[in-house]
């Protein structure tokens, strides 16, 4: 028998620990139960725990102030673990973490082992869910170890949101989706070395009119770079082999300073494809809740994921039995749907050889490089402490749209791929 708890989290990375630490700290006891095994210290200087933690990752400032105010014990361990609190001064002190994703969900797991009611089993998977008669309210969990009883369960298994899975099996009603693809290929690879200039507030580089290349600051002397292109792309998907990764790096302005020092290459040049963005409706069932990106997935590009599962932990362990997920997460999902249309329109042009007037939100976005009225809006939208709703307000659309468009500083799409066709002709 796997036991009794209040709680039985499935999933035992960043979104399931920081439900399970924000319900116990509430008084709840947590059973987190975790397919893998358990990856000890090795993630933060091995291998990722999850797939996704070999790619840059950003907390952004939403999620630092909700662990300032919910769990400062978690930013100390970080810091001390060699994360650091970033405060950009273009963004108005705007702050963000700089960590690993390895690196977080590591220290992370030493801390919630020592939250007393908490239990973390790894090597044990979730099979199903148990219902009540009327299949209508969650009563537990089947597990490797044998039925587990709970007042609730939540489903932190990330993109696949396995209880659909389950609650289907158990003929009772599932949450229906909202989805629409990202159409995003990134690369990333993670380097040590002195740190480089800043341009993008807490990172380096940007999004231009075919590609991204962005820097992320890591903890302690760490820093990712990450390139990302439609995976469509003929030319550009070679960029999973490092000459051209490099190359293309260094083609990228802001991105090549942090490469022009003594840096030291860490990782793999690691693919990724980006998981359709994700909206899932509220759970019919009573006492099953989503946290994390089984709940809500956006665009890696926008850097949400982190803080969006700490806002759903802490949303949850305040309003439990009650479930804001959805409400909280809508506005974010259709301004990732809105950004990956605009931006999939303009990258796709220009690999044709066509061009295409600016669009709203890529107005604001051209605009903020030179008013810093509009700059403010962006930045607090982008770093999660103002609704998305605010990039729609007249007078900010209206100053985007007067406004002169910035100079075009990223290389041409010609200069990139001559950047990579003249490595991979040496490779091959």
């Amino acid at each position: 028998m796997a036991g009794a708890a209040d709680v039985v989290v499935a999933g035992g990375s960043a979104a399931g620990l920081l439900t399970a630490f924000a319900l116990a700290t509430s008084g709840a006891r947590v059973l987190v139960l975790e397919r893998s095994a358990d990856p000890g210290g090795r993630a933060g200087v091995g291998e990722p725990f999850v797939p996704q933690a070999g790619h840059a990752h950003t907390v952004t400032s939403a999620g630092v102030t909700l662990l300032r105010q919910h769990a400062p014990v978690v930013l100390d361990a970080l810091s001390a673990a060699g994360a650091h609190v970033l405060t950009a001064h273009a963004d108005d002190g705007l702050p963000a973490l700089a960590c690993r994703r390895t690196t977080f969900d590591r220290v992370l797991r030493g801390i919630v082992r020592e939250v007393p009611g908490v239990e973390v089993r790894h090597g044990t998977a979730v099979r199903g869910l148990t219902l009540d008669p009327t299949r209508r309210r969650v009563t537990g969990v089947v597990s490797d170890d044998g039925p587990a009883a709970a007042g609730a369960v939540v489903d932190a298994t990330g993109t696949r949101a396995r209880s659909v899975a389950w609650l289907s099996a158990a003929g009772a009603p599932t949450p229906t989706d909202w989805t629409r693809p990202s159409d995003l290929l990134g690369f990333t690879r993670f380097y040590r070395g002195p740190s480089g200039p800043l341009n993008r507030g807490h990172g380096a580089g940007g999004v231009w009119d075919h590609f991204a290349g962005v820097v992320h600051p890591g903890d302690g002397d760490s820093f990712s770079v990450s390139l990302g292109v439609l995976p469509t792309d003929p030319v550009l998907g070679a960029l999973r082999h490092e000459p051209a990764f490099t190359a293309a790096a260094r083609a990228t302005p802001w991105v090549r300073d942090w490469l022009s020092g003594p840096i030291t290459p860490i990782s793999p040049v690691r693919a990724m494809s980006s998981p359709p963005n994700v909206l899932r409706s509220p759970v019919p069932v009573h006492g099953l809740h989503l946290v994390g990106d089984a709940a809500c997935t956006t665009n890696a590009l926008l850097g949400r994921g982190i803080s969006m599962a700490i806002a759903h932990a802490f949303r949850l362990a305040a309003s439990l039995p009650d479930d804001t997920a959805h409400e909280f997460s809508e506005p974010w999902y259709r301004h990732a749907v809105r950004w990956d249309r605009e931006r999939v329109a303009r990258w796709t042009a220009v690999l044709n050889g066509r061009s295409v007037p600016l669009s709203p939100l890529w107005r604001v976005d051209s605009a903020a490089r030179t008013d810093p009225k509009v700059r403010r809006v962006l930045a607090r939208v982008l770093m999660g402490t103002d609704s998305p709703e605010s990039l729609d307000e007249e007078w900010l659309v209206a100053r985007a749209r007067d406004a002169p468009p910035a100079p075009y500083d990223g290389p041409t799409r010609g200069d990139l791929v001559r950047a990579v066709h003249r490595v991979e002709e040496v490779r091959t």
